[in-house]
């Protein structure tokens, strides 16, 4: 039967018992076919039957409400456009709202529909950047349904010890046991739980194996000390400024650094400050920087390191860890009482400015210090768009990132309305959803001025995309107007308004969405 199927009837006859009356061939072979599978089925033994899964654990979150579980229905399934020419049309994106309808759904508590689970993973699958929100929302049935499906194999790797029950931090023997016998992941998730429950116990349970662990190994268990960083941990991090692997030595003399009254931070506020000095000598007090000669083995000892990257000077590389790496309180009382405002104002010597400067930018950014932030950024209405102190606006955003939320906020505002959007969008992204008043008029408004200059509005479609996403929804009412197609002027580029439009409706529509969001999931 199987060598006619594969020549073919025509030439390979069938057994004449296969011939009925008034049937073909090709009709005969396939009905014996259909015989033979049904006799082998039939012949088949019964199997033990493999063991069912274990139930996925129960989530006491309670349900969505049933509008906010349509609407995530509708999130998860919509697809983006594929417009061309740039072109994006008034129809918003409807994807770009799932990571805030994730992040409020989980600031109010809710637990996810089981239902749509498959289609919540699929999007986190694809999009790195939803996968935290993603997964404290999908809760353990994620992970139940993970083990099952290699497709979202990620969300066990996401997980601390793949979703796996750690013991309670008081139950002592079982977190020794699982330390000393548990899988490099298992013993992460414990550290890292343990931190965050009782800092001095892990540092203590990490001390009573680290002389044997891996380097590789020490340097994942020393960076979960971020958590819960104190005094306290000096003298285990001092003793690790001698271990045999360079990184270990560098992660433990940044976290050292971050302890303002640490024998690490002393000794580097000593070095920089011999660096650095005010010469009263000339009619401007101007600041004198003496770069380091060499690097000696206590600097290395203590993170510094000897060898600068490509295109870099030595000296110029060591001074500028030095003074990243010293507290800020040092300088005020070597640079003559001086604020730090006075500090940055003073001119620098033989072009170390930009070098000095940077490395203050680094410290106050490490040491999250609002004060020489403050100082390091200047005034939004500066002519210089990267400020006294910061050589770059990537550098400014860094800084603002120590102010607090609303002085932030007003900062950027004034910048905008100083230096318009095309230099904004790095400061945006690092002020608080939704957007102050201020600075969303500040947007607005900038967003207005291009509009009624005639340029096509893809050069702000970064800011615009922002805007989608950051501006309260309240704004939507005053953004009414700015739907309509303009009037263009003669010197505007072609069709520019019909697009501004465009734009300006995708925009109201997508903030009025967000309100719908925020009425469908209310507070519990």
């Amino acid at each position: 039967m199987v060598t006619a199927a594969l020549l073919g009837t025509d030439r390979r006859a069938l057994p004449a018992a296969l011939h009925a009356p008034g049937k073909e061939a090709p009709v005969a072979l396939l009905d014996e076919a259909a015989v033979q599978t049904v006799r082998r089925r039939a012949g088949l033994r019964p199997a033990p039957a493999a063991a069912p899964p274990e139930p996925a654990a129960k989530d006491p979150r309670p349900p969505l409400p049933p509008a906010a579980r349509r609407r995530l229905a509708t999130l998860l399934t919509d697809q983006p456009g594929t417009g061309s020419g740039g072109r994006r049309g008034a129809t918003p994106d409807l994807m770009e709202l799932l990571p805030q309808w994730l992040a409020l759904a989980n600031a109010r508590g809710y637990g996810a529909p089981p239902e749509l689970l498959p289609a919540l993973l699929n999007a986190a699958r694809g999009r790195t950047d939803l996968r935290p929100q993603a997964l404290t929302f999908a809760g353990p049935r994620a992970l139940w349904l993970a083990r099952l499906n290699p497709d979202w194999k990620f969300a066990l790797r996401a997980t601390p010890g793949s979703g796996m029950a750690l013991p309670a931090a008081n139950d002592a023997p079982q977190v020794q046991r699982l330390w000393e016998e548990g899988l490099f992941a298992e013993r992460v998730a414990l550290l890292t739980a343990l931190r965050a429950h009782d800092p001095h116990a892990a540092r203590d349970l990490l001390a009573t194996t680290w002389p044997t662990e891996r380097a590789e190994d020490r340097l994942m268990f020393l960076d979960s000390l971020r958590t819960g960083l104190s005094a306290q941990d000096e003298p285990f991090l001092e003793q690790a400024l001698t271990d045999r692997s360079r990184n270990v030595r560098a992660t433990a003399a940044e976290l050292l650094s971050a302890l303002p009254t640490s024998a690490l931070a002393g000794r580097m506020a000593s070095r920089a400050a011999s660096c650095v000095a005010v010469d009263h000598v000339s009619s401007t007090p101007t600041l004198m920087v003496e770069a380091p000669h060499e690097c000696d083995m206590a600097m290395e000892r203590d993170g510094v390191v000897p060898k600068p990257p490509a295109g870099r000077g030595e000296r110029s590389w060591w001074l500028g860890q030095l003074v990243e790496a010293a507290p800020l309180a040092t300088w005020p009382a070597r640079l003559g009482n001086r604020t730090p405002a006075q500090i940055v104002a003073l001119p620098v010597a033989d072009d170390w400015r930009d070098e000095l400067h940077a490395a203050w930018c680094r410290a106050a950014v490490r040491q999250r210090d609002a004060t020489w932030s403050r100082a390091l950024l200047g005034t939004p209405a500066a002519p210089e768009a990267a400020g006294p102190g910061a050589v770059s606006l990537a550098e400014r955003a860094k800084l603002l990132a120590a102010l607090p939320t609303a002085e932030r906020a007003d900062w950027v505002a004034a910048f905008i309305a100083s230096h318009g959007l095309s230099e904004a969008f790095q400061l945006l992204g690092v002020c608080a959803v939704p957007w102050s008043e201020p600075l969303g008029r500040a947007v607005v408004d900038a967003l207005n001025i291009a509009r009624d200059a005639g340029s096509y509005p893809w050069s702000f479609s970064g800011v615009m995309g922002l805007a989608e996403r950051c501006l309260d929804p309240a704004e939507a009412v005053r953004l009414e107007a700015l739907t309509a197609i303009p009037d263009e002027p003669e010197d505007a580029s072609p069709g520019a308004g019909s697009y501004w439009s465009e734009a300006f409706q995708r925009l109201v529509t997508t903030l009025r969405l967000r309100a719908a969001i925020r009425e469908e999931l209310p507070p519990l």
